[in-house]
């Protein structure tokens, strides 16, 4: 195993990398360029997020060939990961600062939140799904990623023992918009969160300003209902 020191933006990072590993890493920065740049994410910080986080470490080992295709992959327990330009657009919309303290609540890959990680000070994840949550977890052990903090639970409560969040995304989605969620959410803090019946929705931007909630819709989208790992839908 060989040892890299990259600089991106000022900052240094250790880069481990195997033949394998340099392979992905050719394909993350394709990925970059050709699914995230030339569909308008411009955000540097978050371009620079894409090409750390190895995201063949979040799906299944029979399917690392084409984790860096722009589609949802499966994770087990009927989930699936989100597509890398999804999860690179909600990101961009949040305008992370390096202080903030997010909440994240999805159905288990933690790819999301390992994003989110390389942006912010701190990560607090949902998963609602006990069995991606501990794999989830592993995963962000075995990265070092020790700003992300991860629990299984019901993603409509949010976390109030953490909160407020500076920022909130949702990845699975709910038929409204939790009121815990908004509380929650501090004052000039974002939230992004679809929001429908079915897996048809809206995607939905929120800013809380003077202690109102401002909604915006911005993009129609697919995800998965907000269900338990006991499948009670809430």
């Amino acid at each position: 195993m060989m040892r890299f020191l990259v600089i991106i933006f000022g900052l240094i990072a250790v880069v481990e990398c195997s033949s394998q590993n340099d392979s992905f890493i050719n394909e993350r920065w394709k990925m970059v360029e050709l699914q995230l740049k030339n569909r308008g994410i411009n955000n540097e910080l978050v371009l620079d997020a894409f090409r750390l986080v190895p995201r063949h470490d979040f799906v299944l080992p029979n399917y690392q060939k084409v984790a860096y295709t722009d589609n949802p992959l499966p994770i087990n327990e009927g989930q699936t990961i989100s597509q890398p330009y999804v999860v690179a657009y909600m990101t961009q919309e949040l305008e992370l600062q390096q202080h903030d303290r997010v909440l994240e609540i999805g159905t288990g890959s933690g790819y999301q939140a390992a994003i989110l990680a390389q942006l912010c000070d701190s990560v607090f994840t949902i998963e609602l799904y006990e069995a991606l949550s501990k794999s989830a977890t592993e995963v962000f052990g075995k990265l070092e990623y020790n700003n992300i903090y991860c629990k299984v639970g019901d993603g409509y409560l949010g976390w109030l023992q953490k909160a407020p969040f500076d920022a909130i995304i949702v990845t699975c989605s709910p038929s409204h918009v939790p009121e815990p969620l908004k509380e929650q959410l501090a004052e000039g803090g974002r939230m992004i969160i679809p929001v429908g019946e079915g897996y048809v929705q809206q995607l939905v931007l929120l800013q809380k300003k003077k202690g109102k909630i401002r909604e915006k819709k911005i993009l129609p989208v697919r995800f998965v209902p907000m269900i338990d790992e006991n499948r009670i839908k809430y």
